[in-house]
C-alpha cells in the first residue's frame, strides 16, 4: 500500500477482506481510498525523420525522454499535451492524433497511462524549460538504450523506427 491513512478522515488504511492493495480500507470512516494510475501524455515531434527529445533535470536526471508531463485534475488531454509541451520546449503545438497508449511500470511508488501524441509545430521558439535542460532532435541510430529515462519511451522510440517515421 503506498498510503497508511485516510485522506477523509485521517484513520488508519487497511486491506480489505479480499487482501485487495488496489482498495484500501479506512478503519474509521469506511472509506475505499481506490489506487488508480495517474494519467501522462507525450508529444511526438519529427522534423527531417528526427525526433525532439529533452534532457532531464530532476527525475531520471540527465537520461533523454519525449517531452511529457501529467494531465492535472479538471484538464482535457489536449490542453495537457499543448501546456506541458509548451512548459518543456518553448513550442506551440497542434496535436494530430494519438500514436500510441502503454501503461508505465517503471515507478514502483506510482504506476501511470501513458497517451503520446503525434504533433505538429505551430510556433515558438525551442527552448528547454521545466523538468528539462536541454532539447534536440535525434536520429534514432543517435539514440542509446540506457540514456532513456522511461522503458515506455524506448518502445515507442523502437515503433516509430519500425513504422519509418523516423531513421
Amino acid at each position: 500500500m503506498r498510503y497508511h491513512f485516510c485522506p477523509k478522515c485521517g484513520s488508519k488504511l487497511t486491506l480489505n477482506e479480499q487482501q485487495d492493495k488496489n482498495k484500501p480500507l479506512c478503519q474509521g470512516c469506511g472509506f475505499i481510498f481506490y489506487q488508480n494510475p495517474i494519467v501522462g501524455v507525450a508529444a511526438i515531434l519529427i522534423k527531417d525523420k528526427k525526433i525532439l527529445l529533452g534532457k532531464r533535470n530532476i527525475s531520471y536526471k540527465g537520461k533523454w525522454c519525449i517531452p511529457c508531463g501529467y494531465v492535472e485534475w479538471d484538464e482535457d488531454i489536449y490542453s495537457a499535451i499543448k501546456r506541458e509541451f509548451y512548459e518543456e520546449t518553448g513550442l506551440i503545438i497542434t496535436p494530430k492524433s494519438v500514436y500510441t497508449a502503454l501503461s508505465n511500470f517503471h515507478n514502483p511508488e506510482q504506476h501511470t497511462v501513458g497517451i503520446w501524441f503525434l504533433v505538429n509545430e505551430v510556433d515558438g521558439t525551442m527552448k528547454a524549460g521545466d523538468d528539462l535542460d536541454e532539447v534536440q532532435f535525434f536520429n534514432f541510430r543517435d539514440i542509446e538504450e540506457e540514456k532513456i529515462a522511461f522503458p515506455t519511451d524506448w518502445i515507442v522510440l523502437n515503433k516509430l523506427k519500425e513504422e519509418n517515421l523516423i531513421e
